[in-house]
């Protein structure tokens, strides 16, 4: 066979010239939204277990009598907000994460978790 062309070959790749281009310019931006979105997932998500875990120690320690707060504040994510407070024979903490959306622009997701613990008595028969 030797050269020969097909009639509309031509045409055809003309028309198709710059299709990946146009497909590219709207498709990325879309993929990036996306991948961001993940990421700030994953922030969520690992934000969310440092408050459950600075929550869960805070309340065993408070409860123990020890400064829980404290070692809360330690555990929890940068930022992070602690409240102890104390009813009756329960101490409850509760450790609020702010985690920024999509790079930081926007306004913060905020994650939480609240933990109690019942106060252990002191050796004396008492709680204290």
């Amino acid at each position: 066979m030797t050269g020969r062309r097909w009639p509309g070959r031509l045409r055809t790749l003309g028309r198709d010239r710059g299709a990946f281009t146009a497909e590219m310019a709207a498709g990325l931006p879309a993929l990036l939204l996306l991948l961001f979105a993940g990421l700030t997932a994953v922030g969520a998500v690992t934000a969310k277990g440092q408050c459950v875990d600075a929550a869960r120690e805070g309340a065993i320690l408070a409860a123990r009598g020890g400064p829980g707060g404290e070692n809360a504040a330690r555990i929890a994510p940068a930022g992070a907000r602690v409240e102890v407070a104390e009813r009756g024979d329960e101490v409850m903490v509760t450790v609020r994460a702010g985690v920024p959306i999509l790079g930081g622009h926007l306004p913060a997701i905020t994650v939480d978790a609240t933990a109690v613990a019942a106060r252990e008595p002191d050796g004396s028969g008492s709680v204290p």
